[in-house]
């Protein structure tokens, strides 16, 4: 909108956070993170964190609140845009100062895989796979990603 300060803008500050925001097309859908108030590690201007500890922590909130609308049956994985390299079923991600992030996981024939990417090649599909095993619970690596997130604060690890 012209004329309008955008806060996510270069000039973010502690007066000024960073924002998120989403608009669905039906009323009723539940929401994403985006409508809540943010957590306060993401309050934190992003010109204070590496892009890689930034993109890590906006990762951890999207795949939290994706995991929360999952049902039992369900477990997040994640698809990788513009490549055949398929759907990694998530179990772990991490970062590397300044912009690499890594992911962790198996894929749909169960063998371990690791995606190394640069930030700025940054593109992902989060997808709800059948979880693995009939008498296994889905397993949640959002709500440990969260924990050690809200733990850590904005300190270093």
């Amino acid at each position: 909108m012209a004329g309008d300060k955008d806060p996510k803008g270069p000039h973010a500050d502690e007066a000024n956070p960073p924002r998120a925001h989403a608009v669905h097309a039906d009323p009723e859908a539940r929401r994403g993170f985006e409508c809540h108030p943010l957590p306060e590690v993401a309050r934190t201007p992003p010109e204070k964190k590496s892009p890689a500890k930034w993109a890590y922590e906006r990762l951890i909130l999207y795949i939290k609140n994706f995991e929360d609308l999952l049902d039992g049956d369900h477990e997040v994985a994640m698809g990788f845009t513009g490549a055949t390299a398929g759907v990694l079923r998530i179990e772990g991600i991490g970062y590397f100062d300044p912009d690499i992030v890594t992911f962790y996981g198996t894929d749909g024939a169960g063998t371990r895989t690791q995606l190394i990417q640069h930030v700025s090649q940054l593109n992902v599909i989060l997808r709800a796979l059948p979880k693995q095993g009939e008498t296994q619970e889905a397993r949640r690596i959002g709500f440990r990603l969260a924990q050690e997130l809200n733990e850590q604060g904005d300190g270093e690890a």
